[in-house]
């Protein structure tokens, strides 16, 4: 057996191979553009799989450097506290408060269901919460996130990055195939009123909906962004050493403190009137920066942990969808007001509650484009689906991780 260390240049460069073969496969491949596939995912599997192969037939082994690894998580959480503004709160109003509370209830149950299934399956419970909220409602980035701290002591879950990375996969597939039909269901079995398809204004649209005139991203704007992102990354890191140095039995992960920062040095500058962040050039650097760590954390799963779990995982994600489904008819719709936004929303909770707020928007468009616009719901499921949701689901997570000891 021959290993092969890949020094920090080398693994940058098949970081961007895995991306950009994403990229190249994702626009010769209709069904993976249809459920909005992410490309480190797609380039990052195959990548995983080649590798494999090098591995079995070739009894070679590539070792990656993983210093970038890190820094690139904490900076895509970053980027999604500085896109919090609390003065796009008040459009949402009484709904967004009660949509808020409903996905909540989803995050508990998503781990209830994944652990019971885990332990009547035998299994270790970590595989149940991995395959629950983690990844359902956290997608790939919680749930890379998260599996690096399952690797590490007390837990030592050693398949961590392999199941969050699969059952991550499951779910965004199955969150865009179920949330038209989900929103079809409740609109024709409660003939709901909506809105001509055709009446799509454009001047009327929220800021969610279409873009603004785009101003210029420049050398000094994106350096202020990236001073942003820094400035995050470093208190955040602060932070979680001091919370953990101080042992107060309570502590979460860093990406939750560098998201935390950036909610406040966003909204301090803001109300200060100091300074304005520049969205699209934040976002952009955080979905970059998602972009390569994916790559990266696929590209290095070891697949032959996966497949001694493959039952387990299954099992669990079919659960998952089967109370994905139930629970927008019966809860998410009743709740948010049983009227056509509410069917939208629900459309929207199974993109992100099973994937990512990507898929949310996929569904809602495919929904709307056949019905008519949901101005609310355009509102909503972005700010709840992009930034509270990982702040609630990291509460939630830590809640059961205590719970299970």
């Amino acid at each position: 057996m021959q290993t092969i260390e890949v020094d920090f240049y080398g693994t940058l460069v098949v970081m961007v191979l895995v991306l950009l073969l994403g990229i190249f496969i994702i626009k010769r491949v209709k069904f993976l553009q249809d459920y909005n596939i992410p490309e480190p995912v797609v380039g990052g599997i195959i990548a995983a799989i080649f590798f494999l192969c090098l591995y079995s037939f070739g009894g070679i082994t590539l070792k990656f450097d993983g210093s970038l690894k890190d820094p690139l998580m904490l900076a895509f959480f970053s980027s999604i506290g500085l896109l919090a503004d609390f003065a796009s709160l008040k459009k949402g109003g009484k709904k967004l408060v009660i949509f808020l509370f409903v996905i909540s209830g989803l995050l508990v149950l998503q781990n209830v269901v994944g652990i019971s299934v885990a332990l009547g399956l035998g299994e270790n419970p970590l595989i149940g919460l991995l395959g629950g909220s983690v990844t359902m409602s956290g997608g790939h980035g919680t749930g890379a996130a998260w599996a690096g701290e399952f690797i590490k002591e007390p837990y030592g879950f050693s398949a961590a990055y392999e199941v969050a990375m699969a059952s991550a996969t499951f779910g965004l597939i199955a969150g865009g195939i179920i949330g038209g039909p989900v929103a079809r269901y409740l609109i024709n079995k409660n003939s709901l009123k909506t809105p001509d398809s055709n009446d799509n204004d454009i001047s009327s649209l929220g800021e969610y909906e279409t873009p603004h005139k785009e101003k210029l991203i420049t050398q000094k704007s994106f350096i202020e962004s990236l001073a942003l992102l820094a400035f995050c990354l470093l208190i955040g890191n602060l932070v979680a050493g001091l919370m953990k140095s101080a042992n107060i039995g309570f502590t979460l992960p860093t990406f939750v403190y560098c998201l935390f920062t950036g909610v406040i040095l966003r909204n301090v500058l803001s109300s200060l009137k100091i300074y304005q962040v520049f969205d699209r050039e934040v976002s952009v650097l955080g979905n970059v920066s998602l972009s390569l760590f994916l790559a990266f954390a696929l590209m290095t799963i070891n697949l032959w942990q996966l497949v001694s779990l493959a039952l387990p995982i299954f099992t669990i994600l079919v659960c998952q969808v089967a109370l994905m489904a139930a629970y927008a008819i019966f809860v998410t719709f009743r709740f948010c007001g049983r009227d056509y936004d509410a069917a939208v929303l629900a459309a929207g909770h199974c993109g992100f509650g099973l994937g990512a707020t990507p898929t949310a928007m996929v569904n809602m468009q495919t929904v709307t484009n056949h019905y008519g616009m949901s101005h609310m719901a355009f509102i909503i499921v972005p700010l709840c689906g992009a930034f509270f949701i990982d702040i609630v689901n990291a509460l939630v997570i830590n809640g059961f991780l205590s719970f299970l000891g």
